[in-house]
C-alpha cells in the first residue's frame, strides 16, 4: 500500500508540475479507445504500477484538463492539491456521511462548512443545507423543497418561471419532479441577458388569470453563457408580493460573494428561499461537490425524511443531524472534508484573492480581444466570463470561423474555449477563473485562436 501510494502521489505531482506543457483539450475517437481498452475482466491480478502506467497512457491522456491554466471552456474546475488529499482521506477512511450514528464527526464538520457558505451568502441562521454531487443535484434538491413548501407536492396546473439564460439543469430537475415542459415558463431575457421583472410580473398575472398556479421563480446568479446576474433584489420583492418561492441557481457565480465586486454584483442573494452552489467551480475543489441551501429550517427534512424499520437504530436524536434525511442519497461521501481542509490550510483570504483574480482575468481577456481588432465583443467581461466572435467582412465568414474554433482549438491543444448562441449568433465563451492563469496565458491563447480563425477563413 505504501509503495503504491507513493507511486500515485509522484504521478499526481508530476502531472501538476508539468500541467502547463500538457494539452488543455484532448479527445480520442471511440474506435481508438475500444482498441485500447476493450477486453474481458482479468481472472488474475497484475503488477499495480504497470496497471497505473497503462491508466495514464491509455485513459488519462484522452481527456481535457479542466484545471489547466489555459482551459477556458464551459466553467473550469481549477482544483487544488490539498483538496485532492482531502478526497484521498475521505476515500481511505471510507466515510459514510449519511447518518450521525455512523459518522458524527464528519456530520459535525459538514454542519460547520455549510454554515460558512450560509454566512458568506448572508442567509439567516435558520438556513439548512447539504452537500451534493454538483449543481444539478443541488437545484433538484432545492426545487423539490419548493414543490413541497408551495404546492404540497401537487403539481397540477403549477408554473415555475425562469429566463431563457437559465441553466438546463433547472428544466431537467422540474421534469424529474413531475412537471410537464409547459409548466416552466421561459421569459425572454433583457438586453443584458437577465430575467426582466416586468415581463415576469405580466406572465405571472396571465397565468393566474388562466387558473394556473404560479409557485416558483428561478433566478440565475451568474449564468453559464455570459456571467449575468438576474436582479435578485427586485425578484425578491416580486416573489414576496406574489407569495412565490425564489430559488437562485448560483452554481457558477455564488462563490463570487467572497470578493467585494462579486458581492456587489450578487446583491439580494441573501433574500432567496433556496440556493444552489458549486464549490467544484469557483471555490477550486475537485469534482464532485455541490451544495443546496434552504432558508427555512426543517423543510429539507419534511421533503426527504423517511424511516424504514431497518434504519430505526440510526434515527437522529436531539441535536444530531442525519444528512440522509435532507436529500435523495442515503449513501453519501464526505464531500465537506476537502473544502474544510483547503480553507484551513490556505485561509479564506487566499480564496477571496483567487476569486478576485478570476474576475480580473476576464477583464484582461476582454482588453486583449479589443486591442487585437480581430474580434467583436458580444458581452463584456461580467463575473469572470467574456463572450466574443470572429470579425470578418461578411457575416457568413464570421459565423463559420467562430463556429469552427472550438474543434480547431481542441485539435491544436494549446488552449480551449467553448461556444454558445446568443440572439441567434454563435459566440465563443472565455471563462478564465483559474488563479494559475497568467496574463501571458491569456495573450498567447487569444493569439493562438486568432491564428486558427484565419485558417478557418481560407
Amino acid at each position: 500500500m505504501r509503495a503504491l501510494g507513493h507511486h500515485v502521489v509522484d504521478l499526481l505531482v508530476d502531472h501538476q508540475v508539468g500541467l502547463r506543457d500538457q494539452p488543455a483539450g484532448a479527445r480520442a475517437d471511440r474506435a481508438t479507445l475500444e482498441a485500447r481498452l476493450r477486453e474481458p475482466a482479468p481472472e488474475t491480478g497484475s503488477d499495480p504500477e504497470a496497471v497505473v502506467a497503462r491508466l495514464e497512457r491509455d485513459v488519462l491522456s484522452a481527456m481535457g484538463r479542466v484545471h489547466h491554466p489555459r482551459f477556458f471552456a464551459f466553467v473550469p474546475s481549477p482544483s487544488n492539491f490539498v483538496s485532492v488529499l482531502g478526497d484521498t482521506l475521505a476515500a481511505g477512511y471510507n466515510v459514510f456521511a449519511g447518518t450521525w450514528f455512523e459518522s458524527s464527526g464528519p456530520a459535525m464538520l459538514e454542519l460547520v462548512v455549510l454554515d460558512w457558505l450560509r454566512e458568506w451568502c448572508g442567509l439567516p441562521e435558520s438556513t439548512e443545507g447539504l452537500f451534493t454531487s454538483g449543481g444539478s443535484a443541488a437545484n433538484l434538491t432545492a426545487l423539490a423543497v419548493a414543490r413541497r413548501a408551495r404546492l404540497d407536492d401537487r403539481v397540477e396546473g403549477a408554473v415555475a418561471y425562469a429566463s431563457d439564460q437559465t441553466h438546463s439543469a433547472v428544466g431537467r430537475a422540474l421534469r424529474v419532479l413531475g412537471f410537464a415542459p409547459d409548466q416552466l415558463r421561459t421569459v425572454p431575457s433583457d438586453a443584458r441577458f437577465r430575467l426582466p421583472v416586468e415581463p415576469l410580473r405580466a406572465a405571472i398575472e396571465a397565468d393566474r388569470a388562466a387558473g394556473r398556479r404560479p409557485f416558483c421563480v428561478v433566478a440565475s446568479a451568474g449564468t453559464t453563457n455570459t456571467g449575468a446576474v438576474d436582479p435578485l433584489d427586485e425578484l425578491a420583492d416580486l416573489c414576496r408580493d406574489e407569495g412565490l418561492w425564489l430559488h437562485a441557481d448560483a452554481a457558477y457565480g455564488g462563490a463570487a460573494v467572497l470578493s467585494e465586486r462579486g458581492r456587489a454584483a450578487l446583491a439580494g442573494i441573501e433574500r432567496v428561499d433556496s440556493l444552489a452552489l458549486d464549490p467544484h467551480k469557483w471555490l477550486f475543489q475537485p469534482y464532485e461537490i455541490g451544495c443546496a441551501l434552504v432558508r427555512e429550517g426543517g423543510l429539507l427534512g419534511e421533503t426527504f425524511h423517511v424511516l424504514p424499520d431497518y434504519l430505526r437504530d440510526v434515527e437522529a436524536r436531539a441535536g444530531e443531524v442525519n444528512f440522509a434525511d435532507r436529500g435523495i442519497q442515503l449513501t453519501r461521501s464526505f464531500r465537506a472534508l476537502k473544502l474544510w481542509l483547503s480553507i484551513q490550510v490556505f485561509g479564506l483570504a487566499a480564496f477571496r484573492e483567487a476569486v478576485e483574480r478570476g474576475i480580473s482575468n476576464a477583464e484582461t481577456a476582454e482588453a486583449i480581444l479589443r486591442e487585437s481588432g480581430a474580434w467583436e465583443i458580444v458581452t463584456p467581461a461580467g463575473l469572470g466570463v467574456v463572450t466574443f466572435r470572429w470579425r470578418a467582412e461578411d457575416a457568413d465568414t464570421a459565423e463559420r470561423a467562430t463556429a469552427g474554433l472550438v474543434e480547431a482549438a481542441q485539435a491544436d491543444g494549446f488552449t480551449l474555449v467553448s461556444s454558445t448562441r446568443l440572439r441567434g449568433r454563435t459566440v465563443l465563451r472565455l471563462c478564465p477563473i483559474n488563479p494559475r492563469t497568467t496574463d501571458e496565458d491569456l495573450l498567447e491563447s487569444i493569439g493562438r485562436l486568432e491564428m486558427l480563425a484565419k485558417r478557418l477563413e481560407d
